[in-house]
């Protein structure tokens, strides 16, 4: 066993030989678009992202589905396992099978088998300081989702939203295997400070990261004002305020955005300060052009954040 649940890590890593290791991962939830082929397209790319966050390969998927038979038609369930599945097969893997029941709330999502060379794995404590934290995708996610449900999402945001959501991190895994990154984690339910603080604390050490630099989703600030907070994001905020340290400079509505919860959210990095403009170009040329530094990783106590503005 090369990684276990000891430290909160995106997936289980098992070696099975010198040149092979199995990654293994789950993720499922209930809808956060209306459209279903989206729905599965969304549910398929996070789960995935488990595999990318440590350094593998998807190879095999079995689909993970609650369905409320007698309230939504199997053809919407289809459209939801058609989407999922098209993104599947861009990852280049397959499912192979899964399981359903009959559930009051549709719930859909994979359990995912993936490879990675055992030198290569990354983790959530490989991180060190002077490190540069990257993060590929844009925050924001949470707050779209819950603006969908109360109808106060604009369509350009939510196509945004989705664009991001569905985007795999595979280019920006692949980018970060190139520039030699051993630290990485995927942002997704604990929103960035929670899943920061998480990298943080296995690897021993302490961050400071620039609310300006953190890149976000197009009309979220403009949502937060409206009040579209979902339930996880608050509840991410409380777990986090006593291991995070704001200048005053940093608005309350940017505080919220910060502990966001996501949804196939991006990678977050710690590279090596002299790889970082190779790493920051490549991502560029893979089609991670949100990428962003945001900060770096410092001697401090473990798991403590520090943000700027």
């Amino acid at each position: 066993m090369l990684v276990d649940a000891g430290t909160a890590d995106d997936a289980a890593v098992i070696r099975l030989s010198a040149e092979r290791a199995l990654v293994l991962t789950t993720d499922f939830f209930t809808p956060i678009v209306d459209d279903p082929f989206d729905f599965g397209r969304i549910a398929a790319a996070n789960a995935l992202s488990d595999v990318y966050a440590m350094g593998g390969e998807p190879r095999w998927c079995l689909s993970l589905v609650g369905w409320p038979r007698e309230k939504l038609p199997l053809d919407v369930l289809g459209e939801v396992q058609r989407g999922a599945a098209a993104v599947v097969a861009e990852a280049g893997a397959v499912i192979v099978g899964g399981h359903s029941i009959d559930d009051p709330e549709p719930k859909f999502g994979l359990m995912v088998v993936g490879e990675v060379h055992p030198d290569h794995v990354t983790t959530n404590a490989a991180a060190r300081p002077g490190d540069a934290l990257v993060l590929t995708k844009p925050i924001g996610s949470g707050i779209i989702a819950t603006a969908i449900k109360r109808e106060l999402a604009p369509p350009e945001t939510v196509a945004a939203a989705v664009a991001a959501m569905t985007t795999l991190n595979a280019g920006a895994a692949a980018a970060a295997r190139a520039a030699g990154v051993r630290a990485a984690t995927d942002v997704t339910g604990f929103g960035l400070l929670g899943h920061l603080a998480s990298l943080l604390r296995a690897s021993g050490c302490a961050a400071e990261i620039a609310a300006s630099r953190v890149p976000l989703l197009p009309g979220v600030a403009r949502l937060v004002a409206l009040g579209c907070v979902p339930g996880g994001t608050t509840r991410n905020r409380e777990a986090v305020r006593a291991g995070t340290s704001f200048a005053d400079a940093v608005d309350e509505p940017t505080r919220i955005l910060l502990a966001d919860a996501q949804t196939s959210g991006g990678l977050l990095l710690g590279v090596a300060p002299g790889a970082l403009p190779a790493l920051l170009a490549d991502l560029r040329a893979r089609g991670t052009p949100a990428a962003a530094h945001i900060g770096t990783a410092v001697s401090g106590a473990p798991g403590h954040i520090t943000v700027t503005a």
